[in-house]
């Protein structure tokens, strides 16, 4: 298990943003909303290269397979703890 897969199963999350996760692009709204955070942090994190993302126009979409690698450098444990 993913260290975002055992965050996402703490969080209980809705439905909603269950459905999220199944779309391969994420907008940066988005992923503020599941991960609790404001929106221009994660504009921050991409405009710094620490988030990959793809600009289309002038929105940027982030991949899930990214999200998880950035979430998974910034873990201070292995997955799968308790």
């Amino acid at each position: 298990m993913t260290f975002l897969e055992i965050i996402l199963r703490k969080l209980a999350l809705s439905e909603s943003k269950r459905a999220m996760l199944s779309k391969p692009f994420m907008t940066t709204q988005e992923i503020a909303e599941l991960l609790k955070m404001r929106e221009p942090t994660v504009r921050s994190w991409i405009h710094g290269r620490e988030l990959r993302a793809v600009k289309l126009g002038r929105a940027f979409r982030i991949a899930v397979k990214d999200l998880e690698t950035f979430v998974n450098e910034r873990a201070t444990r292995e997955p799968g703890w308790n």
